[in-house]
């Protein structure tokens, strides 16, 4: 954890938190802290600046907050992911990731390949994803939350959304067959759409180049979710 995120409505007074859950762990084991200690901590959706150690006992840890020197956050990636709905236990890794490397916009949406038992998974709560993409803002020293939208539907998604937020924008679908090779780095908003394991169908890349995106490959290989969401994040834009 390189930020200690607090959420405004924890705060005991405007200038203090009192805390129970895993960040006290932390504070306590990881960071072995000792009254007095200062620590980086930031207001989720808002500035950074420190923390001091007032308390700390087994049931918790006290802190007080100090905004006076208040610094930004680190710079967002000007990109929508339009995603495929992993499997449940991949999507964790990939929120997390997402989030630490500066997404802002996420759309989970179903496929032909996505197994409809995804969609049932206690993961998929706003409660789990939230915590996910705390530990992703926590490694990154950011302080945004990231939005994330769901569609369960994929053809009215891609007819009826889906031009608009690619208007005005690059706009991609990472498929690796009869694509045109990843650009360079650019500070150019984009929209970036990647399908489930096994990639998305003919049906479907049709459906998504109607609408505006067009399709862009990392190479020959083939890789996971997990890793290619990154890879073409790190591709497209330079990542600070």
């Amino acid at each position: 954890m390189n930020l200690l995120l607090i959420d405004p409505s924890e705060l005991s007074a405007p200038d203090r938190v009192w805390l129970t859950d895993r960040r006290a762990v932390h504070i306590r084991e990881i960071h072995q802290a000792q009254v007095g200690d200062r620590l980086r901590a930031g207001m989720l959706n808002g500035l950074i600046g420190e923390a001091e150690v007032l308390n700390l006992d087994a049931s918790g840890v006290e802190l007080a907050l100090d905004f006076s020197q208040p610094r930004q956050s680190p710079s967002p990636l000007p990109v929508i992911l339009v995603l495929a709905l992993p499997r449940p236990k991949m999507l964790r890794r990939v929120l997390q990731a997402v989030a630490s490397l500066g997404v802002k916009e996420i759309w989970l949406i179903h496929s032909y390949r996505v197994d409809k038992s995804y969609w049932s998974s206690p993961l998929l709560d706003a409660a789990v994803i939230h915590e996910q993409l705390l530990l992703g803002l926590e490694q990154a020293g950011d302080t945004q939350l990231p939005v994330v939208h769901q569609r369960k539907r994929f053809k009215p998604f891609v007819e009826d959304e889906l031009p608009g937020l690619a208007a005005g924008r690059q706009a991609w679908v990472a498929h690796p067959y009869h694509a045109q090779p990843c650009p360079a780095p650019s500070d150019e908003s984009a929209l970036v759409a990647i399908g489930p394991e096994g990639g998305f169908i003919p049906y479907e890349v049709d459906k998504l180049n109607q609408a505006g995106l067009k399709s862009l490959s990392l190479g020959s290989r083939i890789l996971r979710v997990e890793t290619a969401v990154p890879v073409l994040l790190t591709r497209l834009f330079p990542v600070s």
